[in-house]
């Protein structure tokens, strides 16, 4: 058995395992003895150290490259390989996966849906997230995927009694299931081309083809598909705005950036890897679909009247200025999908965790009515939602200003100025549609008098969202540093 599972392979799972074994604990001690419903709190605390016992795999790792002074390690014969660019997404799937968790208990609690699962699916989500920053095998990667997808097939229909849950989650299912179709037929043209799942192989073997080799543009083709529906981008994107509306906010929350995070990680190691060689052939594609889905994202925002679904195409637009880094190609573009994955996990989580503290018995929340007179009501909650809104619009100097800027730069320093232009248009549409959120809050009549809901995980949860989206922008250099590490890419 050890000539085929060393030491090596054991130190690239120990996140992972930390992360599944915590979240079939969970299972387990919700099940076996912890089943009434107020003694659910002590399985956060397992979500907690489930966090913190793989978050500290993570450092070791981190700490491992550093004292070998070697970029990367690989492990399962290059099935996966833990880099700098591994590490750094890692990061943003614990934190998020922590956030969200904190901000959880209270929710769950007023939608009367408070089940110990809840947090087990959230650990085996982030478990799953944790492959598809690691994997380089198309095996692990599917995996990693599925892993992830199932999970949030059943969190997005978790609010059992509610129709809006149900049918987000059968339309999510139903469309997640057809483009993992397209994403396993583009896998298998590869492995036919290479005779490996490996990512490294499969580069060689396409470099040594033909730019517009028929067999090379089907695996390009189909596994684009897959994959520009795992990010929500335009035309695969019409799954986003109803799963985000149905899904519990909390996990509407964590799917927007989460998924999100390891899908672009997933995207980047595909496009920067296998198909790196036929760059010729997708960079017109990718950058018809990066205009395609900055403007239908941005103009259908402007006649929403619900938080949820604004949101869900304020997400699809930024998928959309991600995708303009790896049309850029260069080091700048690659660094700036980065920081904007970064900073856009801090400032989404920060606006759907207000959209949270919104829900209250019998009130939902989500209209831009019942954000009216929010500065009255509860002037920290207006003004943190002030904050992630102007992130969100790039207006310095938050750290929204500090993603929007490495992208407009890397498309600048390669001569893309008819993007850059572009995309700098759609800042100004979406400042729009942000304050008419802002208006809504600050100008418009106190829309209730009950007080938004509020809990110690909360408080903690929007306080570390809130801080981190002014920090990053006003003192950005260590962040910068972190982000850079993502540069050490295989």
């Amino acid at each position: 058995m050890s000539a085929y599972y060393t030491s090596i392979d054991h130190f690239a799972l120990i996140p992972a395992i930390m992360l599944a074994l915590f979240g079939c604990a969970i299972f387990l001690f919700d099940f076996l003895i912890f089943p009434a419903p107020k003694q659910r709190k002590w399985l956060l605390l397992f979500l907690v150290l489930g966090v913190a016992f793989a978050g500290f795999g993570l450092w070791r790792q981190q700490q491992f490259l550093s004292a070998q002074g070697v970029p990367e390690f690989t492990a399962f014969s290059g099935a996966l390989t833990i880099d700098g660019f591994s590490i750094f997404f890692n990061w943003i799937f614990l934190v998020a996966t922590f956030i969200v968790g904190l901000a959880s208990y209270n929710y769950l609690e007023i939608e009367g849906e408070h089940h110990g699962e809840y947090y087990g699916l959230i650990m085996l989500a982030n478990c799953g997230m944790y492959f598809l920053a690691t994997g380089t095998d198309l095996v692990t990667l599917f995996i990693g995927l599925e892993l992830m997808a199932l999970c949030f097939y059943i969190m997005v229909g978790f609010l059992r009694g509610d129709k809006r849950s149900n049918e987000a989650a059968v339309k999510y299912l139903l469309l997640g299931a057809f483009s993992s179709g397209f994403l396993v037929y583009g896998f298998s043209v590869m492995y036919g081309l290479a005779g490996s799942t490996r990512l490294g192989d499969i580069t060689v073997a396409i470099a040594r083809r033909e730019t517009w080799d028929p067999l090379v543009f089907l695996a390009l083709a189909t596994t684009t598909i897959g994959l520009l529906f795992k990010i929500s981008a335009v035309p695969f994107h019409m799954w986003a705005p109803d799963a985000y509306e149905g899904a519990p906010t909390t996990v509407t929350a964590y799917l927007s950036v989460g998924s999100k995070a390891a899908s672009f990680a997933f995207l980047v190691r595909i496009f920067l890897g296998p198909l790196a060689p036929a760059r010729e052939v997708w960079l017109p594609l990718l950058s018809a679909v990066a205009i395609a889905t900055m403007t239908v994202g941005n103009l259908a925002a402007i006649s929403q009247s619900n938080i949820k679904r604004l949101l869900a195409y304020s997400s699809i637009s930024h998928a959309g200025y991600i995708l303009l880094g790896l049309v850029a190609g260069n080091p700048t573009g690659i660094k700036g999908i980065a920081v904007y994955v970064l900073v856009y996990t801090f400032m989404n989580l920060g606006a759907f965790l207000v959209v949270v503290a919104l829900r209250r018995k019998d009130i939902l929340g989500e209209n831009l009515e019942d954000l009216g007179g929010l500065m009255q009501k509860s002037p920290g909650h207006a003004i943190l939602m002030l904050i992630f809104l102007l992130s969100l619009a790039g207006i310095p100097p938050t750290a929204g200003f500090l993603g929007k800027y490495y992208i407009f730069l890397a498309l600048i320093q390669t001569g893309h100025y008819v993007l850059a232009v572009l995309a700098a248009t759609y800042v100004a549409v979406a400042v729009y549609y942000y304050f008419r959120v802002v208006r809504s809050m600050f100008i418009s009549e106190e829309a209730d008098r009950v007080p938004v809901a509020s809990s110690f995980g909360l408080r903690l949860a929007l306080g570390l969202t809130g801080v981190l989206t002014l920090a990053i922008g006003v003192y950005p250099e260590p962040w910068l540093e972190l982000a850079q590490t993502s540069l050490l890419l295989r």
